[in-house]
């Protein structure tokens, strides 16, 4: 018996998620020495480079961004229905402010399912001379959350950057706790080594 109503989105996420990630905390092997940021667990590796992205007014981090392989992953976890996703309106929601702009955006099958790969107007330079930047979105919906990427760099055209980064993107373990949350609400990030609120 589902109760799922027809305007429910249907969870988006590779059939072998729960062996492979992104992880929820209740399918992480608990002996692995991942970095703990609140929302989100990362397992340390070699040449990968952590920074975490605060806002400004708040204070508060807003996201995870992890170097590796010539590549950048931006990653968000979100709290979500039990039983409906996140990933196919929020693809509808990046594809409508990507062309707002003036970026061009295709929706393709990634090893991850549906992502958007996008070229998206950037400033560059002294001169303030307007480039391009590739961009890769992907999302997964989980049980009862939703963590979505960015890919930049290298892993946007070259094969073997990009099966490190999706790789990367997969040993990452949501947490997201027993409190209430409103779905699209951001599951809270903290600085590695800070106590939790749990």
């Amino acid at each position: 018996m589902s109760d799922a109503t027809p305007s429910e989105a249907p969870k988006v996420a590779p059939e072998d998620r729960a062996e492979n990630g992104p992880f929820d905390e209740s399918e992480a092997n608990p002996v692995r020495p991942y970095i703990d940021l609140g929302g989100i667990k990362v397992l340390p590796r070699e040449g990968l480079n952590l920074r975490l992205e605060v806002e400004e007014q708040t204070k508060r981090i807003v996201a995870v961004g992890l170097d590796y392989v010539g590549s950048t992953l931006q990653v968000q976890p979100f709290a979500a229905p039990r039983s409906s996703g996140l990933w196919d309106e929020t693809r509808d929601q990046i594809r409508a402010q990507v062309r707002q702009q003036g970026g061009r955006v295709e929706e393709r099958e990634g090893p991850l399912g549906p992502e958007l790969l996008a070229e998206v107007p950037v400033t560059a330079g002294a001169e303030g001379e307007a480039g391009k930047r590739l961009a890769r979105f992907v999302g997964v919906d989980g049980p009862r959350w939703f963590l979505r990427g960015v890919i930049g760099g290298a892993a946007t055209g070259d094969i073997e950057a990009a099966s490190k980064v999706e790789e990367l993107f997969r040993s990452i373990v949501v947490v997201r706790g027993g409190s209430p949350m409103p779905p699209r609400d951001l599951i809270p990030l903290r600085m590695p080594g800070t106590p939790g609120s749990a």
